[in-house]
């Protein structure tokens, strides 16, 4: 544990632990809940996922909307890094990529609030490759 040398020191102490007290507190219900997992593999930390993360946490609380967003690591889709996957109630997951905050803004107003598909959607090919 760091030292707390000013006032500032004990608030960015504070806000960091009611950070990890709210992620606590909402993981015991998260199907009721928007998931996001940002992807923070090498290529992503490297294509600003870092700044997409923090953009997306920052956002969706001032907005006051019910999210949880976690790092996870590869998700395979390094030429279209920053990825992130975006889970909402009852839906099935959907990956975006190339998510800059740009993009994270519109992901968040019409995909998240209002259910309307945006571009960049990585397509789920797996499931569609022996359907004819």
């Amino acid at each position: 544990m760091s030292k707390v040398k000013n006032l500032q020191d004990l608030k960015k102490m504070r806000d960091d632990l009611k950070g990890k007290i709210t992620l606590r507190e909402k993981s015991d219900h998260p199907d009721s809940l928007v998931q996001i997992k940002v992807s923070m593999a090498t290529c992503g930390i490297a294509s600003g996922a870092r700044d997409t993360m923090n953009y997306m946490v920052d956002e969706l609380e001032s907005q006051a909307v019910d999210a949880v967003v976690t790092q996870t690591g590869c998700m395979g889709y390094c030429y279209a890094e920053p990825t992130i996957e975006v889970t909402l109630p009852g839906e099935k997951p959907v990956v975006f990529g190339q998510v800059d905050t740009k993009k994270a803004s519109e992901i968040i107003e019409k995909y998240i609030k209002n259910g309307e598909l945006v571009d960049g959607i990585i397509p789920d090919s797996y499931e569609t490759i022996d359907k004819k």
